[in-house]
């Protein structure tokens, strides 16, 4: 196919004839299918409809849809689940969102190899229920792992509550096969265990979020289940400080939990709200899970800080009533949902700040008269505040479909975010840039750095094609 004229010399209706006649039914134009692309978990909608939606089902059609992009010089949007927190998959007027959601067949699983080969549309949860039987697990395990797929983990670099322990996606990828910008297909990374040959592409892949290619499959490090028993510990604090002190004190011990998570008195009013019972009355609440044939004892040791610290906590042995325990943390961004909008956020600061972090998201609150309650992945020191925006705030007023942050909150939210680079953090653990946080980038990366990843962005799509206003 030959390079045409600049976006915007062919008329719509005529792109999209154009793009049916190529690719047939797997091209959506119906006003349900485009309306849902406007948005994502972020609770930002795009005030404008994209061009199209292609539900690709193979490598070949994501292949013909980026030529097809190429040559017409349109903006492609990538998209799995939608279920991205920071607005990386919101398409919006003329431009054409790639689906891979369709593309969803596990291709192989190697118990000899521990590893499995799946296309990016395969979700996370469905992922383990199948590898469960084999004594395997991907260890990724994000908040949303029954309903966000394999490729969306990827485009974000997605972590959760086992990070601590298992690490973050990056590490439980082995090779990828990534569909550039013109449409070529180029296979990255092995299926062994180490590999050194060249620059390591696949992680620079991983957490890209769609502006460098389009993942069409990934190559998985997979882990035996863990053996023993699992220990669950439930502790109360009068602070929040005090909570992330001793979850601090915690890792530093070398004890490795499995989860160390961490909700502030503001989070379990909400969770209890949503979930009809009583969860107030506290400072924090610390959650640890310990896994494996250390279990007991690294539980034991985990429970001497807490009570070290004054915390109040229990210990349960009980696998159910465990999962009943981080059912709550589980609940907690739906039970934030429950009360309106919701500016989700998500940074990271050294374990060892964590109790200056809060003591500062408190300072905010109070500065600001803005409610942010805040939970955290305290093993690794990912916080997640949010800004809840009842309906019918002041200055919130949605315009065409699209939700407006007040002032008063995007100037909260500065704050925090620079309180966290300067407690030596960082704007994103885990949800990514997308469109959240790219005015802030420039104030961690630097000049030279942003500079940088500016032209390795242009080697990879020098049209600027793939994901145009994310992350940059």
């Amino acid at each position: 196919m030959t390079m045409e004229a600049p976006l915007g010399t062919v008329a719509p209706d005529a792109l999209r004839a154009e793009l049916v006649a190529e690719l047939g039914d797997v091209v959506r134009t119906d006003p349900e299918s485009l309306s849902a692309a406007r948005a994502d978990k972020s609770g930002h909608v795009s005030p404008t409809t994209p061009l199209a939606v292609v539900e690709a089902t193979t490598v070949e059609q994501v292949q013909a849809t980026m030529r097809f992009a190429t040559a017409h010089r349109i903006p492609v949007v990538p998209r799995g689940a939608g279920t991205g927190l920071a607005g990386g998959a919101i398409a919006g007027e003329g431009e054409l969102v790639l689906s891979t959601r369709s593309m969803s067949r596990i291709l192989e699983i190697s118990v000899d190899d521990e590893l499995a080969v799946v296309e990016p549309g395969v979700l996370n949860g469905d992922l383990n229920a199948v590898l469960f039987d084999r004594g395997l697990w991907w260890a990724p395990d994000p908040a949303s792992k029954a309903i966000s797929t394999i490729g969306g983990n990827i485009a974000t670099n997605a972590g959760g509550l086992l990070c601590i322990k298992y690490g973050v996606t990056r590490e439980a990828v082995l090779g990828l096969k990534v569909v550039l910008a013109d449409g070529r297909l180029l296979q990255l990374g092995h299926r062994t265990v180490k590999g050194v040959t060249g620059y390591d592409l696949t992680a620079l892949m991983i957490g890209s979020e769609g502006t460098l290619g389009v993942v069409v499959e990934a190559t998985l490090k997979l882990r035996p289940l863990p053996r023993g028993n699992v220990a669950t510990i439930s502790a109360s604090f009068p602070s929040v400080e005090l909570a992330a002190r001793a979850a601090a004190v915690i890792v530093a011990s070398g004890i490795k939990p499995a989860i160390m998570e961490l909700l502030d008195g503001r989070a379990l009013v909400g969770i209890g709200e949503y979930l009809g019972i009583d969860l107030g009355g506290r400072g924090a609440q610390l959650l640890v899970q310990t896994d494996g044939t250390g279990a007991d004892t690294e539980a034991g040791d985990a429970l001497a800080v807490i009570r070290s610290l004054g915390g109040e906590a229990e210990l349960t042995n009980d696998r159910a009533e465990g999962e009943k325990l981080f059912a709550i943390r589980r609940s907690f961004h739906p039970a934030m949902e429950a009360r309106g909008t919701v500016l989700i956020e998500d940074v990271a600061v050294p374990r060892s700040a964590l109790p200056a972090m809060f003591a500062a998201i408190e300072r905010i609150e109070a500065k600001y008269g803005i409610e942010i309650p805040t939970v955290a992945h305290a093993g690794d020191g990912n916080l997640h505040p949010n800004f809840v925006i009842p309906v019918g705030t002041a200055g919130a007023e949605t315009v065409d479909g699209r939700f407006e942050v007040p002032e008063k909150v995007w100037a909260a939210a500065d704050e925090l975010f620079l309180d966290c680079l300067r407690l030596g953090g960082t704007l994103t653990g885990e949800h990514g840039v997308g469109i959240l946080k790219k005015r802030w980038l420039r104030d961690e990366l630097g000049d030279d750095s942003l500079a940088l990843q500016k032209e390795l962005k242009r080697v990879f799509d020098p049209l600027g094609i793939l994901n145009p206003g994310k992350v940059f």
